[in-house]
């Protein structure tokens, strides 16, 4: 098991591999269909305002954030998955959801020095694991604003890494 502290360095993102087990530890960022494209035209648009979310060696879990708890949403729904070079672009390492995701998006996350990593749908194992969280921003989207939460050891399998992808085995 690798354990990772964010921010995630590139360092640490060359040593990864498809089937790598890792556990996450620190601050992620939780968001998905209705927030990640705003996070893109932030970036795209070099507003100031995006140094505040530390997407610089930052994990993006593709989830929304409910009294329930957490749990990875599909990936490749065409918002997640078309956030995903721009905000590897943007300095984010690891993306975390569920799903397999199209060549495109594979040659991005290589090209950016970034990884995909998928996680098992176990909302009370993830609830456990979340220290704390908050809103930074998009508050007006309710659960699906986006979240910073800090975890202790959240379990995830390398899925996309360099180049290869485990879902072509």
């Amino acid at each position: 098991m690798i354990q990772l502290e964010t921010p995630i360095t590139e360092e640490q993102i060359t040593e990864m591999k498809v089937g790598d087990q890792v556990e996450i530890s620190g601050k992620v960022l939780c968001g998905r269909d209705a927030v990640l494209p705003r996070l893109v035209r932030l970036y795209q648009q070099k507003d100031p305002s995006i140094e505040r979310f530390g997407l610089e060696g930052g994990v993006i879990f593709h989830t929304a954030v409910s009294p329930a708890g957490i749990g990875p949403t599909t990936s490749n729904k065409l918002e997640i998955a078309e956030s995903i070079p721009e905000l590897s672009a943007a300095g984010v390492r690891i993306h975390l959801g569920k799903g397999s995701l199209n060549s495109a998006i594979v040659g991005a996350l290589n090209k950016h020095k970034s990884v995909f990593a998928v996680t098992p749908p176990v909302s009370a194992l993830f609830s456990h694991r979340t220290i704390s969280k908050k809103v930074l921003a998009f508050q007006e989207e309710g659960m699906e604003a986006l979240f910073e939460i800090k975890v202790s050891k959240l379990p995830a399998i390398i899925a996309i890494a360099h180049g290869r992808n485990i879902f072509d085995r």
